[in-house]
């Protein structure tokens, strides 16, 4: 069985287990890994794999091929996209007609920043820039772009850069709803057998819980240099009781974001029936 994750430490992490041989029952996996920019894009092609790591925001193209299952994914509160800058301003209407660097096109980093810039810049931002994640801030710091929206380790590690915070994403959109920011999204092909699936990377969740020691070399081996405080910091922030079970306020903070993005004409319009799969449920 094929699976793409991204090489970070909350993915590796998560699915050390799974990959590894320690999940009773489990096939063997082949690993992928990629930038979620590239599975977002992978999961509407023919070469798409058998289980993948997307963005919820690229859900409505994948749905009728894929079901979102209910564990293994990155869907928290206090763990959202950044926009960071370079002077310091935190003016949303300075980012009027600039320069902005994103992830993805279809991150759930770009639809919140989407979202948030409708109602906060007037007259809209300028360009928008999509390059690998790592390759952001650096962007930002050296003035080839005006600014930056950032996801994983960059929370922790922004300053670094001499950046500076314009806005917490995820901040405004949980007191703008109440509801938990949903991330990442573990979707598998719909004629799998999804309930073994799902059983099986529940099991990897909790394994990694129960023997943190056991993934550390390889969380480290993956993680582009990355301090072990950082990515430690890192698993803290994304792993939680949703990777575990995206359970009734999970499913509500999906709803409420892609159906909200399909109001606003931002993705396809789906029905919303499709992204809780009786199969897959706990």
């Amino acid at each position: 069985m094929k699976i793409a994750f991204s090489p970070c430490p909350n993915d590796t992490f998560v699915f050390h287990a799974l990959t590894h041989g320690l999940i009773e029952d489990a096939p063997k996996f082949e690993v992928k890994y990629a930038d979620i920019d590239i599975t977002n894009n992978l999961a509407v092609t023919p070469e798409g794999l058998d289980v993948m790591k997307i963005s919820y925001a690229a859900l409505p193209w994948v749905l009728n091929d894929y079901a979102l299952l209910p564990c293994g994914g990155a869907l928290g509160r206090g763990c959202g996209p950044l926009v960071l800058t370079l002077d310091g301003s935190t003016d949303p209407a300075a980012l009027t007609g600039k320069r902005v660097a994103v992830p993805s096109e279809r991150s759930t980093a770009y639809l919140l920043f989407r979202l948030w810039a409708a109602k906060h810049v007037p007259g809209g931002v300028g360009e928008i820039v999509v390059m690998p994640f790592d390759q952001i801030m650096p962007a930002v710091r050296d003035g080839r772009m005006d600014a930056g929206l950032v996801i994983h380790e960059a929370r922790f590690t922004y300053p670094e850069y001499g950046l500076s915070l314009q806005v917490d994403l995820g901040s405004w959109w949980e007191e703008d709803t109440g509801l938990p920011i949903p991330l990442g999204a573990i979707i598998a092909r719909r004629h799998l057998d999804l309930k073994a699936i799902t059983g099986w990377i529940r099991a990897s969740v909790e394994y990694a819980w129960q023997h943190p020691e056991a993934s550390r070399d390889y969380v480290l081996s993956h993680a582009q240099e990355m301090a072990p405080d950082v990515a430690q910091s890192h698993i803290e922030l994304y792993v939680n009781d949703f990777t575990a079970d995206l359970g009734d306020s999970g499913y509500a903070a999906i709803e409420a974001l892609l159906g909200r993005a399909a109001a606003e004409g931002l993705v396809p319009a789906f029905d919303l029936d499709k992204l809780k799969w009786p199969q897959v449920e706990a």
